[in-house]
């Protein structure tokens, strides 16, 4: 079985460490953070749960030891600051690229074939700083925001519909960021009919709204950012990679002329296996729908030429 490991073991990264374990898909998760005792404390607090949840995986702690993560199969980046009330994603950059930077080099060192999944925000800034570090294939580099951004998408069409969450369909679509997510209204459906047949426009205009402030409603009532609806995120999206599911999910990945972007980081929907992102999903997207994501990719790529001044 698969070695998966998670740098940084703040509250995403130990609920994302929980949720693998829980589901069996790995024999061994690692958890690296640079505060002294703090990795090895949550990997002792969730690996003291396996005989009361009935999971083997061994779950690790390293404070900043690198070696310890030698030849993970996946390793998840969460490390950086969260963000915190009022702060944008655009503001977390000039913090966290030079950890991203650090985190993707020493990583690499052991583990050169591993699939980096990027959680850390600005999220597709960040990814797009890992894939020009790395040095390795760009389908090894994913940017995990679309699926959480969809997850979200979907609570709010829940609430509205009334109905089951996992008969939904949606996704979220361009940058993770409040003004940058393209939340695909037209795509969406309940078990295959259109959410619109159900829903009048200001009901869709008001629940596609609520998702580009998702985050950011979430940390103003929590004072910072959340973590149970990430960490399950980069949970599902390990998964697919690890069992080799081919799940078609939303993510960041180096676009190369697809939707009309080159040289940039975006959500789109890709298959994901065990070889990482392996095809991008064509949606044929109409002229609104384009011109979106359009404005979406100028906003990023933006925040892509802040990079040049900082690392």
């Amino acid at each position: 079985m698969s070695k998966v490991t998670v740098i940084g073991a703040g509250a995403v990264g130990a609920t994302c460490a929980d949720d693998i374990a829980r589901k069996g898909i790995a024999k061994e998760v690692v958890l690296l953070d640079i505060k002294e005792g703090f990795a090895e404390g949550k990997a002792l607090d969730l690996f003291q749960t396996s005989s009361l949840l009935g999971f083997n995986t061994l779950i690790t702690g390293s404070t900043n030891d690198y070696s310890k993560t030698a030849n993970s199969d996946v390793v998840v980046v969460t490390s950086g600051v969260p963000r915190k009330p009022g702060m944008t994603r655009e503001e977390l950059i000039g913090i966290n690229a030079g950890i991203v930077k650090n985190v993707v080099e020493n990583t690499l060192k052991y583990s050169p074939n591993a699939i980096l999944i990027i959680v850390s925000n600005p999220m597709d800034t960040m990814t797009y700083l890992a894939y020009q570090a790395a040095g390795i294939p760009k389908n090894k580099i994913i940017g995990m925001g679309g699926i959480l951004d969809s997850a979200r998408f979907k609570c709010y069409l829940t609430l509205a519909l009334n109905c089951a969450p996992t008969d939904l369909h949606a996704t979220v679509i361009g940058g993770h960021g409040d003004t940058t997510m393209i939340p695909l209204i037209r795509f969406a459906k309940l078990s295959g009919i259109p959410v619109t047949k159900f829903l009048d426009q200001a009901t869709c205009d008001k629940i596609v709204a609520d998702t580009m402030v998702g985050g950011a409603t979430l940390t103003k009532l929590l004072g910072t950012s959340a973590w149970y609806a990430p960490g399950a995120a980069v949970s599902l999206l390990v998964e697919s990679i690890l069992l080799d599911q081919k799940k078609v999910l939303p993510n960041s990945v180096l676009l190369d002329g697809e939707y009309g972007q080159k040289d940039i980081c975006l959500g789109v929907p890709v298959v994901i296996g065990k070889n990482g992102w392996e095809k991008i999903i064509d949606l044929e997207l109409n002229e609104e729908e384009m011109n979106k994501f359009k404005a979406s990719a100028d906003a990023v790529r933006s925040m892509n030429e802040v990079l040049k001044t900082l690392v």
